[in-house]
């Protein structure tokens, strides 16, 4: 393959809805470019794209492909992402690099949830968009059912380029009103015959025309103002208007074939090389720095490696895109994000799994190294004289956990190892060994996110593994005042230990003052701080320790052991063993003595009357709450109303966007474990949700009664 300069180079994601055909199209478009000799299929698992055994094993997208064609002396760089919302992350990180997407519909079924998603993303982008209506050929096709959808969700940038003139099994001619021609194909599909528009078809291409003349020249002054002078554009007018409003979104074309058939691809691959704007023709990308980084060849060389895999008898392999200078083989590059040095010892442009080697890639284009030593997913490299940092990809929050451990202990360490590595290509995965609730904590984007992680980890490194329910990080508050002392004692032969504490705890709230006297039990104690310290937990919320002590009752160095008494009780609270948070504790008085009293007597003392007034202070159980939004089509809205009512939730609004309803609510974390099965099983896979943390909030009492029994056996049991 030559090297190709930059404005040269158009770089494409193919996204859509699970089903719609983007690797079966991928197929048809490397094959139309002569990249392979011969088309796979899904079914026969020997694609270019799903060439990974979990992907064959599954049948469905797991990774995103590159691959590249030339056509029409421009270089074409694609990325075929996954479908499925489960690996919406590998679709995130393609859109972020390339500079346009196609959005492939099944002509069957039109606007589905994975439409709605992924357009979200590619508006939160501001990239260039194109609708491809696939699958024309399909029995239960309706084309104009699907353009209707498009219209009235996205409005009147939907402009038609094409239409099909029969669906279903007859298809086999296209109007192209661009061209204004027919293109028509022989069973086998591949090169057309292009043809006169037929009588039958010329006032609605004429009329089709005429709307798509208008909507390019309102992308520009100037051609506006020669369409009003002529009444019409030539066909390179129109390509110029259409990529001027690619650029802007002002409008979004929409084109039809057949990839299973293999007819239209050649024509939509003109369209994209014709039509698509090359990487120099975008907005510049910007450093952590908030400065412009243009892609110009002249400049200092800059990658950013978005996507890394390990693949059989290669080992790591890095995907990058040139964000500024060229790359050649050879070079020596530094690691910005760990200050490492690496050398690009060969270079490839690749299609899957097939490589070619290439001695140099210009700034924009897309490429891939293998064997770099300390580079993952996410780090700049730079040559010489620059030091930019790129961090522009946005990952969406996970909404599935699970607590993974190897089925044999001894496995432990090399488990975690694989995790780091797969955490590495993938960064969607987030991994938390958590020392609160002892166990490993994997969360991704959903339950065939987890289920295609095991079957690697099992038929890749075999290792075997479980996943069990994760335990909910629980929160303890305390409600009310209460008072306790506390005396260690202890005297076996020579020095014993003594010390005694006498305090105080209350509810914290932020910027709440401090009475001068509490009352308990008729008595009256008065406090006079003398030292506040307040203290950030780890877990969230804080604990404020106040030092009343008057007349030297207790010696002001073993305060600090006091505080660690109490600090290692907030570790472990009374009611669960979960950590206890948002506490004021006021030490005003105790008893030492001269010889016995030690830093371990008070840190004792300290814990044992802490906890004790902790269970006196009406203590309460937090458990985490988190705000889901769920986009579903408005026929399930009462069933999954009434599902996530049953999940003790509350709705907190609803609302419409662009053809779906919108359910806002927040429901406990204990509630959500199994959400993305059940969501999927009600509405047939055409929802989806997202889900954030919002706070911790106190359970319901016939749920701590439940949790306190549970820990109680727990504790028995133990």
């Amino acid at each position: 393959m030559k090297v190709y300069q930059t404005n040269e180079i158009k770089n494409i994601t193919l996204i859509g809805s699970s089903g719609s055909g983007k690797t079966t199209l991928a197929e048809a478009m490397l094959y139309e470019s002569g990249v392979i000799k011969r088309r796979g299929s899904v079914e026969n698992g020997n694609t270019v794209s799903d060439y990974f055994l979990v992907e064959k094993e599954y049948g469905y997208s797991v990774f995103s492909t590159i691959f590249s064609v030339e056509w029409n002396n421009k270089k074409l760089n694609f990325i075929d992402s996954p479908g499925s919302d489960d690996f919406a992350g590998a679709a995130v990180s393609a859109l972020n690099v390339t500079d346009a997407a196609l959005m492939i519909l099944n002509a069957q079924y039109g606007i589905e949830v994975g439409t709605i998603n992924m357009f979200r993303y590619t508006e939160s982008l501001n990239k260039p968009l194109i609708f491809l209506v696939n699958q024309v050929d399909k029995d239960s096709a309706d084309f104009d059912n699907v353009l209707t959808q498009l219209k009235e969700t996205y409005g009147g940038k939907v402009i038609l380029v094409q239409y099909p003139v029969q669906t279903g099994q007859n298809f086999h001619q296209m109007i192209d009103v661009l061209k204004m021609k027919m293109y028509q194909w022989k069973p086998e599909g591949g090169a057309p015959e292009i043809l006169d528009i037929p009588a039958a078809e010329a006032s609605k291409a004429e009329a089709l025309h005429n709307a798509l003349v208008e909507a390019a020249a309102e992308n520009d002054e100037a051609l506006m103002e020669k369409f009003f002078d002529k009444g019409s554009l030539s066909e390179d007018e129109m390509r110029e208007g259409i990529r001027k409003g690619l650029i802007t979104r002002g409008m979004f074309p929409v084109l039809c074939a057949s990839g299973s058939k293999d007819m239209g691809v050649r024509r939509l691959m003109e369209f994209l090389g014709n039509n698509v704007p090359t990487v120099n023709e975008m907005p510049a990308y910007k450093n952590t720095e908030g400065r412009d980084i243009l892609p110009d060849s002249t400049l200092p060389t800059s990658l950013f490696v978005f996507k890394t895999t390990v693949e059989p008898h290669i080992g790591r392999v890095s995907y990058f895109k040139v964000m500024s200078g060229t790359i050649k083989t050879g070079d020596d590059l530094t690691n910005e994000n760990r200050g490492s040095k690496e050398r690009i010892s060969q270079l490839f442009v690749v299609a899957g799994q097939n490589r070619t080697e290439v001695s140099e890639l210009q700034a924009g284009d897309i490429g891939a190294t293998v064997k770099l030593k300390d580079v993952s997913t996410g780090n700049t490299l730079n040559g010489k004289g620059v030091d930019n940092k790129f961090d522009f990809i946005k990952y969406p929050n996970s909404k599935y956990r699970r607590a993974i451990r190897a089925i044999n202990e001894a496995d432990s360490e090399k488990l975690m190892e694989i995790l780091t590595r797969m955490r590495a290509e993938d960064p969607t995965w987030v991994i938390e060994q958590s020392k609160e609730l002892k166990q490993v904590i994997l969360s991704g984007q959903g339950e065939f996110h987890l289920k295609t992680l095991k079957w690697r980890i099992e038929n890749n490194d075999k290792l075997m593994i479980e996943f069990i329910e994760p335990k909910i990080p629980y929160r303890e508050t305390i409600t009310k005042s209460a008072r306790a002392d506390y005396r260690h004692k202890k005297q076996s032969g020579g020095a014993g230990q003594f010390g005694e504490v006498h305090l105080i705890v209350e509810p914290y709230q932020e910027g709440m003052s401090m009475p001068e006297i509490y009352k308990f039990n008729g008595q009256e104690f008065k406090i006079q701080a003398r030292d506040v310290q307040e203290h950030l937990l780890e877990w969230g919320g804080k604990l404020v320790f106040v030092n009343s002590i008057v007349g030297g009752s207790i010696d002001a160095r073993f305060l600090p052991a006091i505080l660690k008494g109490i600090m290692g009780r907030m570790e472990q609270g009374p009611l669960t063993g979960s950590y206890a948070r948002d506490v004021r504790v006021i030490v005003y008085d105790g008893k030492m003595h001269p010889v016995d009293s030690n830093e371990i007597s008070f840190m004792l003392a300290g814990r044992n009357a802490f906890s004790e007034a902790f269970k006196n202070a009406g203590p309460k159980i937090l458990e985490p709450i988190y705000d889901i939004e769920v986009s579903l089509p408005s026929e399930y809205m009462g069933d999954v109303m009434g599902d996530l009512q049953g999940r003790r939730a509350m709705i907190m609004g609803m609302s419409s966007e662009k053809g779906y309803e919108k359910l806002m609510a927040k429901v406990p974390l204990k509630e959500m474990g199994n959400y993305s099965t059940s969501l999927s099983s009600i509405t047939g896979g055409r929802a989806s949700f997202t889900m954030k943390f919002a706070a911790y909030e106190l359970v319901p009492s016939d749920v701590q009664d439940k949790l306190l029994k549970e820990y109680e056996a727990q504790q028995e049991n133990e």
